[in-house]
Parts: C-alpha cells; structure tokens; sequence
C-alpha cells in the first residue's frame, strides 16, 4: 500500500509538471513553435547524453529496434508540435483534453496493430471518448476549428509513439528510447529554428528553459510511478493534469474558465477513461 502511495503521489507530480510545462510554453507567446519544441526537447538530450556518456555506452547500437526508435521518434515529434500549436491558441484545460485522448488512440493501434484484441467494451469507450472530444472542439466550417483540430493530431500521434513504446519493451530501454526521441526531435526542429529564430527576451528565455525543466520532471516523474506500482492501479491520476492546467490556465496564463460544453466533453472523456481503467 506504501508503494502504490508513493506511486500516485509521483504519478500526480508529473501531472502537475505537464501541466506548468504547457503555461510555460503559453506564456512564451511570440516564441514560434518549433522553437519551443527545440527547447522542450533540447534539456531531455542532454540528460540522456550525460547517462550514455557516463557509463560509456553507444546509443546508436539497437540494430533491428532502430527503426522502430526512430518511428516512435517522429511520431512523438509531431505529436508534441500539434500539441504546442494547440497550447499557444487554445485555453490550456482544452488542449490538454484533447492531448488527453492518447489512450483511447494506443488502445486502437495496439488493437490492430500489435494484435491486443479490440472488444466491444474498448469500442465503446472510444466513442465516449470522440463525443467528448466533440464536445470541447465545438466544429465550426472555418479556420477556428484548426487549434482544436491540432490537439486531437497531438493525441493521435501520441498514440501512434506509446504503441511503438509498447512494441519495444525489452527490445530498448526506457533511456534509449527517451534519448532517440530527444535527439531526433532537437535535429529535426533544428533548421527551422535557424531559419526562422526569434532571439528571446530574459522572460522568455527562462519559460524556455522551463518548457524544457518541467518536461524532463514530468517524464522522471513519471517513470518513477511506473515502476512503483502497475500502469493499470494508477495511470487514471494521469488525468489530474486537466485540473491542473485548468486552475493555472485561469490563475497565470489568463484563460477563462471552461464552459459548459468544455466540461460535459471532459467529463464525458474521463468517464470513459476511469471506464476502461476499471476493466484492466
């Protein structure tokens, strides 16, 4: 019981990371995208690096996994550029939502794809999951419905990368699967930056690195609920981060508070969540 304790209480660290992680790159507002990509990613590589070059290993030595890093790689690269389009335009209870979505995508892939088995009570949750997606995106026939439209893509192809993650456990390790995406993710966000790069104020410059700080806290955070205690007993606290951002997109970033369609269309996402959670 002391474990699994000390697993929620992690699990709800990270949460609350993600979620200052994503008013740190709201607050950075003139910043383009990409480069707050860059820099989210930029902290997690050299961490990474610093572990590889301490203990004198190659990386790059994964053989058949490699290909499969690097699909996980672009994957959660994309994803986490739909993600901050998403977070720059949208209030950030709505685009951690739909981020929020990822699951129910994993539980789709993994289904097909990784031959997990796709039931009629996975079915079901994924169609509460979508009305309640609907529900926050609101569509509309004109360009306003783009953001939105980013966070779902952010929590598609967040699916697409934790499918991946699954498809190579005991294949790579946790670090060099974190240090392929990291590094992937600097290079490949790299020649936009320089071609389009903003040179930071003091005030921005230090959200950057934040964007980066609490990225790197959310993610050991994280890894350290999982190995205290079952994804399956605890993963559902995961969803604290909608909270989170809800109450510090309202107190600091200068959100409005969610309405009514925003909250049915969580509730409703969560419900199914806790649903398919209780099923496992």
């Amino acid at each position: 019981m002391k474990e699994k304790n000390s697993a929620i209480l992690w699990m709800l660290t990270s949460a609350l990371s993600f979620a200052i992680m994503g008013a740190m790159v709201k607050l950075a507002s003139e910043i383009p995208v990409i480069e707050k990509v860059f820099f989210r990613n930029l902290i997690t590589f050299i961490l990474t690096l610093s572990i590889f070059l301490r203990k004198w290993e190659n990386p790059f030595k994964q053989g058949k996994a490699s290909k499969f890093l690097l699909l996980r790689s672009m994957a959660g690269l994309l994803g986490v550029v739909f993600y901050f389009y998403a977070i720059s335009n949208l209030p950030l209870s709505d685009s951690t939502m739909l981020n929020k979505l990822s699951p129910f995508f994993v539980m789709i892939f993994a289904g097909f794809f990784l031959k997990e088995g796709f039931t009629l009570k996975k079915f079901s949750t994924v169609i509460l999951a979508f009305v309640g997606a609907l529900l926050i995106i609101k569509p509309q026939l004109d360009l306003s419905i783009l953001p939105a439209l980013a966070g779902l893509l952010s929590a598609i192809f967040a699916g697409i990368a934790y499918t991946t993650v699954r498809y190579l456990k005991g294949k790579a390790s946790s670090n060099m699967i974190v240090f392929y995406f990291s590094a992937i993710s600097v290079l490949g966000t790299l020649p936009f930056v320089l071609l389009n790069f903003k040179v930071p104020k003091a005030s921005e410059l230090m959200f950057l690195i934040g964007t980066g700080f609490f990225a790197a806290c959310g993610q050991l955070s994280l890894t350290q609920a999982y190995h205290k205690a079952p994804a399956s007993e605890i993963s559902i606290y995961n969803y604290a981060s909608v909270v989170f951002a809800t109450i510090i997109g309202v107190l600091f970033v200068g959100d409005k508070l969610p309405d009514i369609y925003t909250i049915l269309g969580g509730l409703i996402i969560f419900i199914g969540a806790y649903l398919n959670f209780r099923s496992k």
